[in-house]
């Protein structure tokens, strides 16, 4: 009977055959994952991946809490929390708060045993990212959105900035709802292409004026926000700040980026926000609108804002590239809403800087 042989281990097997990936491609898969907290995960996983994690380039940041200015973490307004329906509100909420538990409890890689990102439960999103030394493109997603609405009004807004307003578009109906299955909607006697006289009568005019001015006001408080994470990031070249209601979305692409860079920001003196500049403004209206989807839009209202101070030195390319922001600021229905406005009579309006 021969002896029992002692079995050993392979030692091809023992080697790991994740180290034998190149940097280059476990960087390529850590780009995919771009969400802060499961990049803090790996970032926990060892040494190597530690130092990978810092050189992503796209990042997603989703903000759960929202802290007031005092930073002082128990006074966080927590997402169970009665929304808030002032605007005005939201001005005490300078420091944005969230992120994660995996950051948290990283310890240095230096060994020294201290927390890598020590104190974190009250640190901004600007703070964490400064971990990050190679971000291109940034998506940070707020809470909620800035402008309380009444139960069933659609407003969507987007804008654009570089080192102040360059463009925005607001989107907004006093009611969304299913079109009715049977018959079609008889289109009002008011519908002719011109505004309704009930439009000026019945506070639908003033309704508006107040989505235009809280869509700007929320515009410029994430602009004035971004300083810090525009600054500590020259490597950026695209920057988007939204909300989990799809409210409204900020968005920087590398010519405002450098923009912002090179010009000195204009703060409201009233306010930590941005300010908004004189603009001029085209407004569309429809009584009732029909969407895709079955879906009907009540008093549907586009309104295009840009700054008056460009005026006539706008050339036909900027035409162009204005009304492609436009068309494409919204998807689904909303997309369609916008290009059925787009051809109805224009209404010219003016506003002063605040």
């Amino acid at each position: 009977m021969h002896p029992k042989a002692r079995i050993h281990a392979d030692p091809v097997l023992e080697v790991d055959q994740f180290d034998c990936l190149p940097d280059s491609l476990v960087l390529l898969i850590l780009n995919k994952v771009e969400d802060v907290r499961s990049l803090g995960r790996c970032s926990a996983v060892s040494k190597r991946f530690c130092g990978l994690v810092s050189l992503v380039h796209d990042v997603y940041v989703k903000i759960d809490r929202v802290v007031g200015v005092d930073g002082d973490a128990e006074d966080t307004l927590n997402l169970s929390s009665p929304k808030p329906r002032n605007i005005f509100s939201h001005f005490l909420k300078l420091m944005l708060f969230t992120i994660i538990k995996p950051f948290h409890n990283m310890r240095n890689p230096n060994g020294n045993g201290r927390p890598l990102f020590a104190q974190l439960s009250q640190h901004s999103p600007a703070q964490v990212l400064r971990n990050f030394t190679h971000i291109r493109n940034l998506r940070v997603e707020l809470p909620c959105g800035d402008v309380g609405t009444e139960e069933g009004v659609l407003l969507r807004w987007r804008a654009e900035y570089g080192s102040t307003l360059q463009n925005c578009v607001i989107l907004g109906g006093t009611r969304v709802d299913r079109r009715p299955v049977s018959g079609e909607h008889e289109p009002s006697l008011e519908d002719n292409g011109s505004m309704p006289e009930s439009f000026y009568t019945n506070g639908g005019l003033k309704l508006r004026v107040v989505w235009t001015i809280s869509s700007l006001i929320a515009a410029s408080t994430r602009h004035y926000l971004l300083r810090s994470i525009i600054k500590d990031h020259p490597t950026l070249t695209s920057l988007v700040l939204t909300d989990a209601d799809g409210q409204g979305t900020l968005c920087m692409g590398a010519e405002q980026l450098k923009e912002f860079r090179e010009n000195q920001l204009s703060a409201s003196a009233c306010s930590n926000r941005t300010q908004v500049p004189a603009c001029n403004m085209k407004l569309k209206y429809a009584p009732y609108l029909e969407l895709p989807g079955g879906m009907a839009l009540q008093g549907a209202t586009l309104v295009a804002i840009k700054p008056s101070t460009e005026g006539s030195n706008v050339g036909h390319t900027s035409c162009k590239e204005t009304d492609a922001f436009i068309s494409g600021a919204f998807d689904g229905p909303f997309k369609f809403a916008v290009k059925a406005l787009m051809k109805r009579r224009t209404y010219l309006l003016e506003m002063n800087g605040f």
